[in-house]
């Protein structure tokens, strides 16, 4: 199935450019599936009918669904979340406040996610369109399962092992709730099976991400970072939607000449900074864009020449490279600033640091045995070089370099 997600800073237009996508989608023939990724949903709000955690027929061939946060948090981590309400219980918070102070950050995403990968392998739908929260939150939730380290996952092993034997006795001694071992357990089943096998559905060739932005000069930066860091990461971007551009018939007014002029110049530099991306063009519209027939316009006016499913555009993923006795790894990482990355190898892991980003990228394990010899980047490219070392060569394993 065809995944495509939307995200960008908040109030740039990503309900209203997922919605049109779906929409024009399910007009083409595809079974759409529309799903609000957002803790405040608003796709009732755009498509002026009301929406919630049934899946609803929009149009034919179009199914839209925001998802109940509650319901599927108490499917995916109901013993977490009933120890950590029974905990603000027990501090004296009021049941109805304790249940919403014991939603986990970033759950709610995360259920939605779940639910896309279970559309997903139901085979019932030929492309999902997400819409995704603001920027920074979409990038936490895409990469916790790759920025979660082993020495997490093995203190969680151990306290489990504990709390079989030292829950039962400090019960007897504290009054407060502990947490059991099926506690323990739920929460290393999200972080190492569910959670790893949504990434896998997210880094799937046929899963990209959509930058939404405006011509607004923080907005780009943002998303320029944003950019940066789904390259990191491995998720593949195809396109940049540029909404709220203004229509030709009010560049012609002297008022909006120079915001004319600063509008040119922003598109122009959007396509330099996201290039190889396909550029979208969203015109500023008369009225809101609300409703099927409105959201079908805008659609048909942003895919003119593409359709709303295709891979628009390719960057190349990371990839690893052996030529002799040199071995490599390439990382795209487009309008990464030169001096804010920095790299280190520790024992296997490749630890790379863009501005506002870090990942350890697992070596395979020929090369997590060598040093790294070198380092070039190059037309928004790192290369990262590796050399066998005098004592690999005897057969000694490198430790941490």
């Amino acid at each position: 199935m065809r995944l495509v997600l939307y995200t960008g800073k908040g109030g740039v237009g990503k309900t209203t450019t997922a919605a049109a996508t779906a929409i024009h989608a399910a007009k083409a023939g595809k079974r759409t599936l529309l799903l609000s990724a957002d803790a405040s949903h608003s796709l009732s709000d755009v498509l002026g009918r009301r929406v919630g955690a049934a899946p609803v027929e929009i149009i034919p061939n179009l199914t839209a669904i925001e998802v109940d946060a509650q319901a599927e948090i108490k499917r995916h981590w109901g013993k977490v979340h009933d120890f950590l309400v029974s905990l603000f219980q027990h501090q004296g918070i009021d049941g109805v406040l304790a249940e919403e102070l014991a939603l986990l950050p970033g759950a709610e995403e995360i259920t939605t996610l779940f639910a896309v990968d279970e559309f997903a392998r139901s085979g019932d739908y030929d492309f999902a369109v997400v819409d995704c929260a603001p920027t920074d939150t979409t990038l936490r939730l895409l990469t916790l399962p790759e920025v979660a380290h082993k020495s997490v996952r093995l203190l969680l092993k151990i306290q489990r092992s504990l709390a079989k034997v030292m829950t039962p006795l400090a019960k007897g001694m504290v009054s407060a709730p502990l947490p059991d071992a099926a506690v323990f357990a739920e929460i290393e089943a999200l972080l190492y099976a569910k959670l790893r096998g949504l990434r896998e559905r997210i880094v799937a060739e046929d899963t990209t991400v959509r930058l939404v932005v405006t011509t607004e000069k923080m907005v780009i930066e943002e998303a320029r970072r944003a950019f940066t860091d789904l390259c990191l990461f491995g998720l593949r971007c195809d396109a940049v939607v540029i909404n709220r551009l203004l229509p030709e018939a009010a560049l012609r007014e002297p008022f909006y000449r120079e915001w004319g002029d600063v509008q040119k110049d922003r598109t122009v530099s959007i396509a330099e900074a996201f290039a190889p991306l396909r550029i979208l063009n969203g015109v500023l519209q008369r009225e809101e864009v609300v409703g099927a027939t409105a959201l079908a316009e805008h659609g048909r006016d942003l895919f003119s020449d593409c359709e709303p499913d295709a891979l628009l555009a390719s960057v190349e993923p990371i990839s690893f490279h052996r030529k002799g006795d040199q071995y490599s790894v390439t990382i795209p990482l487009p309008g990464a600033d030169l001096h804010a990355l920095d790299i280190a190898k520790v024992e296997g892991d490749l630890l790379v640091k863009s501005a506002s980003m870090n990942r350890a990228l697992k070596l395979p394990r020929r090369m997590a045995l060598l040093d790294v010899s070198e380092a070039h980047f190059r037309d928004g490219v790192l290369s990262v070089f590796f050399r066998v070392s005098p004592a690999c060569s005897a057969g000694t394993p490198q430790g941490n370099a």
